[in-house]
């Protein structure tokens, strides 16, 4: 990286240097547009935010004229470098404080309200860039979860490759708020996102290459039809108010205000959701679920429903997920569902941080029901479905509004095809087979594979399985490291590998039913050849996570076996730890394992960065690289260890 100074600002006082800025502008305009997109606050709406973000690189010159005085910035390659640094800088200023603009009008509001239209501005279309995969989603939500300066510094960072004392200096031109600790949370979240670089130059986060789609179409027409109505009702209103208001000493009492007590049990304070929201939203969770249902209007039915969950009656049964509070919600709920399923009336809400789901049973049902679970942090494959009801050895969903297509697979069989489902138009599935209620495995062990909408995210599927609460658990697979490659990322278990490798870890699952499991990540971190030439193995660690935050795991060794769906040995379980996931990457673990000669061997191996294994106890061994095997007695004490590349030890799991 080359040295930086502090040259001559290009626009001064000559009409030459302003062409060299505009030229700028022309010559980096993709990269000066990703950068103010990135900047921009996510709560926009990518339509707003890439018309935003047209807009500051557009409007960065405005002002710029002969007299003018404009900071300068270290350079990188010498003047026409400086140009573009200095532009970069405009466009930074403009993004951050675009960030903190109230007054910002997309051009639908504007038209509607005959406020000043700012350009550019697209009529009748939405504009969003293509979506990527789940890598891409997952930096996506990292992202709108801090500040525009940790924002700005990260793209700075990773797509103009400036060092962080750079990003430091320009963050402080730019007007940022504590560059020095936002340059410290870019890095962190550099950190803990490989391939991070890759991921920020795809098209999910290029505002230059987008899709559009129309506006509600429907709603236009109404729009217009009404428009001249709308102006009349607002005249004849204003006219009422000036009639009967009065001056405020005459004695008149003002309408009560309902509490929060009766605000929670009104059916009218219930919030419901724009049907189309779901698409032009940067959270793509249960707070943009349209309401749904064939008695979505019935106020005597929601009334029960909230009374329920307000002060439950005797009658009702209330049942909590693990780590779930069964206390009123504090403000009015939001309707998610209300209709009929399997002959009971069943009604979904959601208060921002639980699901409850109450159920009334028809002529020969029992009593009513509520069932609450955690639901707080919920994504698009953590809220994409709701198990509306139970019975029979069946389960029926509600799928999000976002769900494009369903299928059900058998995850015991991973060569069977996906069976398609006729999702009804509400989003309710037909009732479905369930895994087994009781403690074994079964000969069939079904799941939802699900296909997002690609007004969100073009090709992604993914998989859910039903493990007794509200919402199913969202499984995911990591492979093995490849040869030379990055570390890998967990991802969609929908591949032929993924497929084999849940085959033969699917029953680990049947004893964390009703647990409040979100979602549960196959992570394969080593392979071995084994001794005597007796195959290839592979080692697994299962992470299992839940609703509350801390996660279990269970580490295996998989020898070759005849049996697909054979699980391998558990080695070693963890309670409450962050192994095997984000905060946890590296592991080292160890097995006893007898040979098809009948002879024993200490087997070890760790993940992708660790670069030696030794042993200690009755056998004293080193091995570099991943995987280690030693001869060993059958109750010979062993205990292995690892180091990796930055210097740490890490023991291993498992017995020895």
């Amino acid at each position: 990286m080359s040295t930086y100074s502090r040259p001559r600002p290009p626009a001064d006082r000559s009409r030459h240097h302003v062409e060299r800025a505009e030229a700028a502008l022309i010559g980096h305009y993709a990269r000066l547009v990703r950068l103010a997109y990135l900047t921009l606050p996510p709560a926009l709406g990518r339509h707003r935010r890439v018309l935003a973000a047209h807009g500051t690189v557009q409007r960065s010159l405005r002002g710029v004229r002969r007299g003018r005085r404009e900071p300068a910035l270290p350079a990188q390659r010498g003047e026409s470098s400086s140009d573009y640094a200095w532009v970069r800088l405009r466009v930074l200023r403009g993004a951050l404080a675009e960030g903190t603009r109230t007054g910002w009008w997309p051009p639908r509001l504007s038209a509607r309200h005959a406020l000043p239209l700012r350009l550019p501005a697209v009529l009748g279309l939405r504009l969003f860039p293509r979506a990527g995969g789940a890598g891409e989603l997952a930096l996506d939500q990292a992202l709108s979860e801090v500040r525009p300066e940790v924002r700005a510094a990260f793209a700075l960072l990773l797509l103009d490759g400036l060092p962080s004392e750079a990003v430091r200096a320009e963050l402080a031109q730019a007007d940022g708020r504590d560059p020095g600790g936002a340059v410290r949370a870019a890095e962190r979240l550099r950190s803990a996102h490989e391939d991070a670089g890759a991921l920020l130059r795809s098209e999910e986060f290029d505002p230059c290459t987008v899709h559009t789609r129309p506006t509600d179409l429907i709603r236009r027409r109404r729009r217009a039809r009404f428009a001249a109505m709308t102006g009349a009702l607002a005249v004849l209103t204003c006219t009422a108010l000036a009639v009967t208001s009065g001056p405020p000493d005459q004695g008149r009492t003002a309408a009560p205000v309902a509490g929060p007590g009766s605000a929670v049990v009104d059916p009218a304070r219930l919030v419901r959701a724009g049907h189309g929201g779901w698409a032009d939203s940067a959270r793509v969770d249960f707070t943009v679920w349209p309401a749904r249902g064939s008695r979505a209007g019935d106020r005597a039915l929601l009334g029960r429903a909230l009374g329920a969950w307000a002060s439950p009656a005797g009658d009702v049964t209330v049942s909590a997920a693990s780590g779930t509070t069964a206390v009123p919600p504090s403000a009015p709920a939001r309707l998610l569902y209300a209709g009929e399923a399997d002959g009971d009336a069943v009604v979904l809400l959601h208060d921002g941080q639980r699901l409850a789901r109450y159920t009334e049973p028809g002529p020969d049902g029992g009593g009513r029901a509520l069932d609450l679970a955690r639901a707080d942090d919920a994504d698009v494959t953590s809220a994409a479905a709701v198990a509306l009801t139970r019975g029979g050895g069946s389960v029926r969903y509600l799928t999000a509004p976002w769900i494009a297509t369903a299928a059900t697979r058998d995850l015991l069989d991973p060569d069977a095809p996906a069976q398609a489902l006729e999702v009804a138009a509400d989003g309710v599935t037909p009732a479905v087979p369930r895994p087994m209620a009781g403690g074994g495995c079964g000969e069939s062990w079904p799941a939802l594979q699900l296909r997002s909408s690609r007004r969100i995210v073009e090709r992604h599927s993914f998989l859910v399985t039903d493990l007794g609460d509200l919402s199913p658990v969202h499984l995911t697979y990591t492979p093995p490291p490849g040869r030379g490659a990055p570390a890998r990322q967990p991802r969609e278990a929908t591949s032929g590998p993924a497929l084999v490798s849940w085959a033969r870890s699917v029953c680990l699952l049947r004893g964390m039913r009703g647990t409040g499991v979100r979602a549960v990540n196959d992570w394969a971190f080593a392979e071995q050849d084994l001794p005597e030439e007796a195959g290839r193995a592979v080692w697994t660690c299962t992470r299992v996570d839940t609703w509350r935050g801390p996660g279990d795991i269970l580490v295996r060794f998989r020898p070759p076996a005849r049996a697909l769906t054979a699980p391998g040995t558990v080695v070693a379980r963890r309670a409450d730890t962050a192994a095997c996931g984000r905060f946890g990457q590296h592991m080292v673990a160890q097995a006893r394992w007898r040979a098809p000669s009948g002879r024993w061997y200490v087997l070890a191996a760790g993940s992708r960065a660790v670069t030696r294994i030794e042993t200690a106890g009755s056998v004293w061994e080193t091995s570099a690289g991943t995987t280690l095997a030693v001869p060993a007695g059958r109750e010979a004490p062993v205990t292995a260890s690892g180091l990796t590349r930055d210097g740490d030890t890490l023991r291993a799991l498992g017995t020895g």
